[in-house]
């Protein structure tokens, strides 16, 4: 009998590259999704089919709604809890906490009501881990919750002690923590990295933003294959970064204009007028009702590194994520294929 997986936040970025993942590995996926979400990314719902792989259902109902996350638990071997809310600003902030963190608590609630759920890989982020000024962290760093830059790290940071107290209790949960995630697929928030490529190339970022080895930057179907190699190698309670190069979006605009064989850019933004742009993008998005790609508390990021190690995925998950360049490599032409970009 097939395995039977469920993934949460299966129409995001994230979610989507996932559930495809799970059907080449032949597990049967049930798609958790919202009515009003843009499931484009994902297959047609489907039965196994002759090549071995599995089959894809969608099922509807939202993580902070508990009978409805409860239902789509029927059934179910196994968890990926990658949903979330990934914005760095909200008018309404109270939402991070009933979605990243109420969200987790109602699976963990299903889990144990449930019963046949073998496993639950959590998605968490590196912002719940916390900054890393002047050094390279790994998976022993707590974060010390004295300073937020978001609401979304707050959100992530209360909802990774959870986790850790479910391990501790015996749920067997597998927290694990990407990166900056880039590469082919939806332009959300969740894929920043292709957002500002196309702000870059529009003439919009005329210049650098952020610190020197600001980022761990991971390919999306790196942070895949991390995910599925968690089901079956990672232990409980451990946590396991999947991150990867760490890199500053000065390197992402340098080799990004090496590929395209155009000009960088030759001067750094400081960051009181990117904050200045921040505060501009806000007003505009309460007009309009559209979320800022730009706000405070972006900025408020841009001023510290988050460079961490991924050597413990590495060893025990055998992570091998590939370098800036080489995804950079294949984003750069599938931004200009969909018209994106220009060079």
């Amino acid at each position: 009998m097939k395995k039977v997986a469920l993934v949460t936040g299966a129409s995001g970025y994230l979610g989507g590259r996932l559930c495809r993942a799970l059907l080449h590995h032949g597990y049967s996926v049930k798609a958790f999704v919202r009515k009003t979400s843009d499931v484009s990314s994902l297959p047609p719902p489907s039965d196994a089919g002759d090549d071995g792989g599995g089959s894809l259902q969608l099922v509807y109902g939202d993580v902070t709604d508990y009978p409805s996350l409860l239902e789509a638990f029927s059934g179910c071997h196994v968890v990926f809890h990658a949903a979330a809310l990934v914005e760095p600003w909200l008018p309404d902030p109270s939402r991070f906490t009933s979605v990243n963190v109420g969200g987790l608590r109602n699976v963990l609630k299903a889990y144990k009501e449930t019963g046949t759920i073998e496993k639950i890989i959590y998605t968490s982020s590196f912002f719940a881990l916390g900054s890393t000024d002047g050094y390279i962290a790994d998976e022993t760093q707590v974060h010390p919750a004295k300073h937020f830059c978001t609401e979304y790290e707050k959100s992530k940071a209360v909802s990774d002690k959870i986790a850790l107290d479910a391990a501790a209790e015996g749920v067997p949960i597998v927290p694990v923590y990407p990166g900056v995630i880039y590469g082919p697929g939806k332009v959300t928030t969740g894929n920043m990295v292709a957002q500002l490529l196309v702000e870059r190339f529009s003439g919009w970022m005329p210049g650098y933003v952020g610190q020197e080895q600001g980022f761990s930057f991971c390919h999306i179907d790196d942070v895949v294959q991390g995910h599925i190699a968690a089901l079956a190698k990672g232990q409980n309670g451990e946590r396991y970064l999947l991150t990867g190069e760490n890199a500053s979006f000065k390197d992402v605009f340098d080799i990004a204009a090496e590929i395209s064989q155009t000009s960088k850019p030759w001067f750094k933004i400081p960051l009181f007028l990117v904050d200045a742009y921040g505060w501009i993008c806000v007003l505009f998005s309460r007009i309009t009702g559209k979320l800022p790609l730009i706000s405070p508390p972006t900025v408020d990021v841009l001023r510290h590194q988050w460079a961490y190690s991924c050597e413990k995925a590495k060893k025990e998950l055998d992570y091998n994520p590939r370098s800036l360049r080489e995804g950079l490599s294949e984003m750069v032409p599938w931004l200009k294929s969909l018209g994106l970009i220009k060079y």
